[in-house]
């Protein structure tokens, strides 16, 4: 991530087009899909702030015509988004799973051992860092949120509270750092200043050092109307198709990618200097063909996205009202920032689900931007019995309905309500 500064284009009305680009600089002329007006995702409210304003954004993508970049205009800087973050990687076991093994494959693959170097952009809490440390291997974290980054210095990883860019990777490297394997799990679709933030990869990667990213893929995005994944903090959205072009302007080879499960379907791509020459995986040439056989290199899947999205959204308020007509009481589950993308764009507020619950303990006790729905602890599940709890991290929905099994007790059902209403007996 890159600092941002305010300029006069976040005065912008909501009806206005971004001008060009974030990568190519081509002009913008085409809409993604426009969900409205939402506040940012990670803007929870205490109580004493309910009765204030709360600012409201268009929640506007749009797609280049040249190198098919999905992206929103930037509305707020990376500092007024990052500084302060509710995010904290560690209370999913999942995605604790997901890094653990994410590490074993590193180590197996490379030989990265006590001499290599690790580096991790937005690296939280230390959620995964944690798992090289515990190999020996050095590590380092650059993370901007300082309240996130506190957590990780307090396991003992060392932790850098900057955004990154090349003015970052500069300062390292005449430090002496240099990355054996540079890193980024969500962090690419944070980023702004796109060709900023790349540039500062390839300064930051050792010569013959190996650069691995995890981002949602925007063709699970568009097939299974993955909605909720739109908002201001993520500003870019990538087919492989496209950041290969990002990387490759910038020196960057991608020679490898992997497609993963993660947030509905993410990519794994792995980098190397230009210079290096090496083979390129038969992965990586398959998924772009399937990719230009979705139709991801023509402007038309993308500017049909916009009525399955409605389609969605009618579905969605169908079974809710429902619902509730019928005298059955809706909950939610978890307090991610893609549910207050949903329930902001369908106008789902109290009046069709009375509460969410979120395990950690950062959210609770807060309400949820926008919408105002309060968020309790998970325990709050059992005083109240509900018919339905609805599951608001789709992604993790297996291990939620491990967790919450004992809803069936008294009848309760899970409801998972992206990518389609589902009801889980």
């Amino acid at each position: 991530m890159i600092k941002g500064t305010q300029n006069s284009k976040f005065l912008k009305g909501a009806n206005s087009v971004p001008s060009k680009c974030r990568f190519c600089s081509h002009p913008l002329e085409h809409t993604f899909v426009n969900l409205g007006m939402s506040p940012l995702a990670n803007a929870f409210l205490s109580q004493e702030h309910l009765n204030c304003a709360q600012k409201f954004y268009p929640l506007h993508t749009y797609v280049c015509a040249n190198c098919f970049l999905v992206q929103l205009e930037e509305f707020e800087s990376p500092d007024s988004i990052f500084s302060d973050y509710a995010y904290f990687s560690s209370y999913s076991d999942s995605w604790l799973r997901h890094a653990r093994k994410y590490t074993e494959l590193m180590v197996k693959r490379f030989g990265f051992d006590e001499t290599s170097q690790v580096i991790e952009l937005a690296s939280n809490d230390g959620y995964l860092l944690q798992y090289f440390q515990q190999q020996r291997i050095p590590v380092l974290g650059i993370e901007p949120a300082a309240n996130v980054a506190k957590v990780a210095e307090e396991k003992g990883i060392p932790t850098l509270v900057k955004f990154f860019g090349v003015e970052t990777a500069k300062e390292l490297v005449s430090q002496g750092k240099q990355a054996d394997l540079l890193l980024g799990n969500n962090v690419l679709a944070h980023v702004p200043d796109l060709n900023d933030f790349v540039a500062g990869m390839k300064i930051l990667l050792k010569p013959n050092g190996v650069l691995t990213m995890e981002f949602p893929h925007v063709l699970q995005l568009i097939q299974d109307n993955l909605f909720d994944t739109i908002y201001h903090e993520h500003f870019s959205y990538f087919s492989l198709l496209t950041v290969e072009k990002v990387f490759a302007s910038h020196g960057l080879t991608l020679f490898d990618v992997e497609e993963l499960p993660t947030h509905g379907g993410s990519l794994r791509i792995y980098g190397r200097h230009s210079e290096v020459d090496g083979k390129i995986s038969d992965r990586l040439t398959e998924l772009k063909a399937k990719e230009i056989q979705a139709g991801l290199n023509q402007i038309e899947i993308y500017v049909g996205f916009g009525e399955q999205v409605k389609s969605t959204k009618r579905q969605m308020l169908s079974f809710l009202i429902d619902a509730k007509n019928q005298g059955k009481s809706i909950v939610g589950y978890g307090a991610p920032a893609k549910a207050n993308t949903l329930l902001n764009y369908c106008g789902i507020r109290t009046d069709l689900i009375d509460y969410t619950v979120d395990l950690s303990p950062h959210k609770q006790g807060l309400f949820l931007p926008g919408t105002q729905i309060p968020i309790y602890h998970p325990d709050k599940i059992r005083e109240t019995k509900p018919d339905y709890l609805a599951i608001l991290p789709w992604n993790i929905k297996d291990e939620i309905v491990s967790q919450m099994d004992y809803i069936r007790e008294w009848g309760g059902k899970f409801v998972v309500l992206i990518p389609q209403v589902e009801v889980i007996a």
